[in-house]
């Protein structure tokens, strides 16, 4: 396998596809199904071109070109991160074993299954997003929906590239199956919760990119540690794209902050609505709610099948490689959340049933950085107010507090309390149509919304007023 992308073939790749042609033949019949889904179901904005951002190399210099392309004509492709033919498998009964070149028979139904939930969130967010453009706060953030919707389907190219490539007549089918459903479906919705809910404004698209695609760098992260090679360095190099992802939401959030603060102070008022931005308490509502549900996608507290996939190879943990333990954990334990006796707290288990909330904890620790980030703003323009991630026990519908209602503080609540409550914590009816309204689209190179402050830098080194997209 080469590191650089051959741009000559139909479909880009560099895993030589041109030397299995019953493989080729299948992943070409697969393109028009794409391609009509993009016209059907992606970014709904009429664009000439955008400035986009193409892999063509997977080595860590020099991996992007950018320039103007007309997206129907993006060149979606397949990207393995270089192969390492002395890699051994790093935890779990198979640890120090050659790493898996084919799927081993044993744990094919798991592997498949774990490709296609993986491979099922990446065109839910490009179904979620895809009326946004109509109301992009400038040329510049239109460009990084953009750039955000082409890379989510060359993720849905990698993880159908792997369906394809080993997993037989039953892959091929999940790959036609993932074009299939839809965000939000009544009758064939998206696996995750959180990828059948609307992303109908750009406060929602930054949180989403915030908190929900930094689930997804989690879980990529711990696919990035299966025995399974192909699968490994499929999610190394979609890592190295999923970080722009972050990018436009860690950066987009501080940039409504800073505009919120700056008319605070203008005014000497919280009372901030009436002026054209975001107030502070809206933003708290919009975070409690896109961090809680992003909580829900690490699944149970608990989990014997994470279990499973640990001990088999298939699914190691975040930066497994750093651990200083013996990475099977057969006579380990761990403390995870629980209720007790109703009560918030804590219950002591076997740490391989722990590894979700292993892994939670982890994205908890990688969220509080951003919510960091904003609060120092708040800091630096001398106001007292702070944005705080709410407790892990709030508004969960998935593992040992979806039996529950909790304030952001983690203090339970009777059913009737949280009904009459919850517009205190979650955005309201009020919230979202205020949000909304402010979205107007500003398609004027050079010019931004008044509810959110430009970028301190462009894209690539270019100015913010760059031609970023070529509107029809």
């Amino acid at each position: 396998m080469t590191n650089v992308a051959d741009y000559s073939e139909k479909i880009p790749n560099n895993v030589e596809l041109h030397e299995d042609r019953r493989l080729q033949r299948a992943l070409e019949s697969w393109q028009p199904n794409f391609l009509n889904w993009w016209e059907s179901m992606g970014p709904t904005l009429p664009t000439q071109d955008v400035y986009l951002r193409t892999a063509i190399n997977v080595g860590r210099q020099g991996w992007a070109h950018f320039g103007h392309v007309a997206m129907k004509d993006y060149r979606w492709g397949i990207f393995l991160a270089e192969r390492d033919a002395d890699r051994q498998i790093g935890f779990g009964e198979h640890k120090g074993e050659p790493a898996w070149q084919k799927v081993p028979g044993e744990y094919r139904a798991e592997l498949q299954r774990l490709i296609v939930i993986q491979g099922d969130t990446e065109p839910a967010s490009v179904e979620q997003q895809r009326n946004l453009g109509a109301t992009a706060p400038s040329l510049y953030d239109l460009r990084n929906l953009f750039q955000v919707n082409v890379e989510e389907g060359r993720h849905l190219w990698a993880m159908v590239y792997l369906l394809h490539a080993y997993f037989g007549r039953a892959g091929r089918e999940e790959a036609e199956e993932l074009l299939h459903r839809n965000s939000g479906s009544e009758d064939a919705p998206r696996i995750l919760g959180a990828f059948n809910e609307e992303t109908p404004d750009w406060l929602s698209f930054f949180m989403f990119t915030y908190f929900t695609d930094r689930d997804g760098k989690y879980q990529l992260g711990t696919l990035k540690e299966s025995a399974f090679d192909p699968l490994s360095r499929t999610c190394e190099f979609m890592l190295k794209e999923e970080s722009h992802h972050m990018f436009v939401g860690t950066t987009g959030i501080d940039r409504i902050v800073e505009r919120t603060v700056q008319v605070m102070l203008e005014k000497d008022t919280d009372d901030v609505a009436g002026y054209g931005v975001i107030p502070l308490d809206a933003i708290q509502k919009y975070l409690n709610f896109h961090y809680s549900v992003s909580l829900d996608l690490f699944g149970g507290e608990t989990s014997t099948n994470v279990a499973n996939y640990y001990t088999a190879g298939l699914k190691g943990r975040w930066s497994e490689e750093r651990r200083k333990d013996d990475h099977r954990l057969t006579d380990d334990s761990m403390m995870v959340d629980s209720l007790i006796d109703g009560e918030i707290g804590q219950t002591e288990v076997a740490a391989l049933v722990g590894l979700n909330t292993d892994l939670r904890r982890e994205y908890m620790s990688d969220c509080q950085n951003g919510v960091n980030r904003w609060n120092k703003i708040l800091d630096e323009a001398g106001l007292q107010r702070r944005l705080r991630l709410p407790s892990i026990a709030f508004n969960r519908k998935v593992g040992a507090f979806a039996a529950i209602e909790a304030t952001p503080d983690g203090q339970k609540l009777s059913a009737d309390e949280w009904q009459r409550r919850s517009g205190e914590w979650l955005p309201t009816a009020v919230d979202k149509t205020h949000v909304r309204s402010l979205m107007r689209p500003v398609h004027e190179r050079g010019k931004i919304a008044s509810w959110i402050a430009p970028p301190r830098n462009g894209i690539n080194n270019q100015p913010f007023d760059y031609d970023y997209v070529h509107l029809l």
